[in-house]
Parts: C-alpha cells; sequence; structure tokens
C-alpha cells in the first residue's frame, strides 16, 4: 500500500490509520519545492509509525504541468483551478507508476472522500463511485472528479468516514509531532501573502480601463488577471457603486463592471466533462457545485450547456462544475467556459 504524505496532520493520520488495520505501508512524499522543514516533517512523523519512506523530487513536474497551466489561464481571462490538475495529472498519476514499479496493490491519501462499489447502469464489471466525505465542511470529492474507474478501483481515502477534530484527536493520541499543524494553503506553489508578486514576476501585466456595460470609463485596472469574476475588493474606483467585475475583455484590455444583479446568470457552458461511472442521458436534472464550498444548486444538464433551476452568481470561466446526486455521489465535472 502507498501512502501519499506531505508532513501533514491529514496524510500522516492517514499513513496511521492503514498501518493499524494490518497494511504494508509505504510513504510516497512528493517534494515539490525542496522543503527542508516538510521533509523533515514526514521523516520524523514515518520514524514514529514504523514505515518506510520514499522521498520523490516532483518539481519538475509542478511547474511543467500545473504552474503552466495556472499561468496560461489567466493569460486567456479564465480563473484556474490548480488543485483538480494537480491531482490528476501530477499526485495520482506518480502514485500509480510507482504502485506498478514496486508492485503494491493499492494507493491512499489523505483527501476527505470516499469511494463505494456501485452498480452501473451500462457495464456489468465492477463500478466504483466516488463520495463526500463525512466531514462536509472538508470534503475535498469536488477536486477528484476528473479520477476514472480504474483508478478509483485502486484509491483508499482513510479520512472519509472522519472529521478533522476526530483526526486531529487522533494524531495527538499516538503522539504525531504535526498533530497541531495549521492548514495548508490553496495555492501551495504561491507563497503566503505572495499573490500579487507571483503574478508580478510571471505574467504580462498592462494597465487597462474599467469600464461598464454603458461603455462610461469609471477608472484603470492594474491588469486583468489580478481579477476574477464576482470580486469587489481592490477594484479601487469611485462613483454610484458598489461594483463588481462582471467580465473580462482580453482584446481590449478592459474590465467590466457593474451592480451585483448583472453577476447572475441561469446559464452556462462546459468543456472537457467526465463521467465517473455512467454517462446519463440527456436532458439530466442533477445538483450542481460551481466552485470550491459553493452550495450545491439544482439543474439540468443538456447538450448544449446546464441550465439552473435559479440564477447563479458569478459564474466564473476556468472554474470546475462538479455534479452530485442526492446521495452525495460525484456522477461527473467539468470545465467552465
Amino acid at each position: 500500500m502507498l501512502v501519499a504524505m506531505s508532513g501533514g496532520v491529514d496524510s500522516s493520520v492517514a499513513a496511521l490509520l492503514l498501518k493499524n488495520k494490518g497494511y504494508d505501508v509505504q510513504g510516497i512524499f512528493l517534494d515539490f519545492f525542496n522543503g527542508k522543514k516538510a521533509i523533515s516533517e514526514v521523516k520524523k512523523v514515518s520514524a514514529k509509525i514504523r514505515i518506510p519512506l520514499k522521498i520523490i523530487d516532483a518539481s519538475g513536474n509542478l511547474k511543467k504541468i500545473v504552474v503552466k497551466y495556472f499561468l496560461e489561464e489567466l493569460k486567456k481571462g479564465d480563473t484556474p483551478n490548480p488543485c483538480v490538475v494537480c491531482n490528476k495529472e501530477i499526485k495520482f498519476k506518480i502514485l500509480f507508476e510507482k504502485m506498478l514499479e514496486l508492485k503494491a496493490d493499492f494507493v491512499a491519501t489523505g483527501h476527505y472522500a470516499q469511494v463505494h462499489e456501485v452498480k452501473s447502469q451500462k457495464s456489468k464489471v465492477k463500478s466504483f463511485g466516488l463520495f463526500e466525505a463525512r466531514d462536509k465542511n472538508k470534503d475535498q470529492s469536488y477536486f477528484l472528479y476528473k479520477l476514472n474507474q480504474k483508478e478509483l478501483s485502486k484509491i483508499i481515502f482513510p479520512l472519509g468516514e472522519y472529521t478533522k477534530t476526530e483526526v486531529r484527536k487522533i494524531a495527538k493520541k499516538f503522539k504525531l509531532s504535526v498533530f497541531d499543524k495549521k492548514e495548508s494553503q490553496d495555492i501551495c506553489f504561491i507563497p503566503e501573502n505572495g499573490h500579487e508578486t507571483f503574478l508580478k514576476k510571471n505574467l504580462k501585466l498592462d494597465q487597462g480601463k474599467i469600464i461598464d456595460y454603458r461603455g462610461d470609463i469609471l477608472g484603470k485596472h492594474r491588469g486583468l488577471p489580478f481579477y476574477t469574476i464576482g470580486q469587489r475588493k481592490g477594484i479601487k474606483i469611485g462613483g454610484a457603486g458598489p461594483y463588481y467585475v462582471i467580465r473580462k475583455n482580453f482584446k481590449q484590455n478592459a474590465l467590466i463592471v457593474g451592480s451585483e444583479k448583472e453577476l447572475f446568470s441561469k446559464k452556462m457552458k462546459l468543456k472537457n466533462i467526465n463521467w465517473i461511472v455512467d454517462k446519463p442521458k440527456l436532458p439530466f436534472k442533477t445538483f450542481i457545485r460551481t466552485r470550491y464550498r459553493s452550495i450545491l444548486v439544482y439543474a439540468t444538464i443538456n447538450k448544449d450547456g446546464v441550465e439552473f433551476e435559479k440564477p447563479q452568481r458569478a459564474i466564473t470561466p476556468g472554474q470546475s462544475a462538479v455534479f452530485y446526486s442526492k446521495k452525495g455521489e460525484v456522477i461527473g465535472g467539468g470545465v467552465i467556459v
């Protein structure tokens, strides 16, 4: 059993739980930044729970795939979702490569999600469904919707039935040094509070006009990649307001702003849709999450895109829309265009 370990409390407890269940556990640390502190912590935890640890330099993969994707999405005006890409194209890809190389049977991570055997309507072969975690505040199934049947058949998520509080208590009980380690930041390759510096270093940022739908010029923006749909803070313009970012016009290098009511839309289109078990017959009614931690909303998926039962706020190109059943099963998902 290969367990991805980051030096944090979640992956440490995942490895511990599997070891205590009798699995022959091998820790895998993907070193994205050559961080000495993280390596020291993961070595300490591995020694404590008595499992071997293999350190793999994944920094090249991160720059070549995830950072490149992140910057290219910003250049074309979309709001990227690097965790979705990293999970599919780096973390699980490397884990499965090592699983074959080391002749292991399964891979595991500290993600808060669940995998259960389900019945397929179109196949007699055993199928596996991806489900929300018990701890809805920590659930990470949204970031895993690109996984396929072959992958899900070999994945274990030990934390799926635990809450974060329970995970910390387990870590403390077994005297793991990371039991009170703080949560990791959202975008791991950008230093804390360094988002603006990162963009300035890696992108050409041209100032341009801030305009409303009537074409009135209200001010100047600092560079379109600094803004996202629905943003209110940081626009720094006066007037009748409040103003929200409605759209980004890259051809004219213009930031389009307006009132909050202009943020709402009833339809959206998707690309790169992945169905986890079965592709349903369209039109198909389901629940959709349009960004991480947003509430589930009812909608109909048809051949032309998605139509919401009620207009939704700040639908953002580049983010993922993930489909859920009433029982919390991830049916599939796609990228908003």
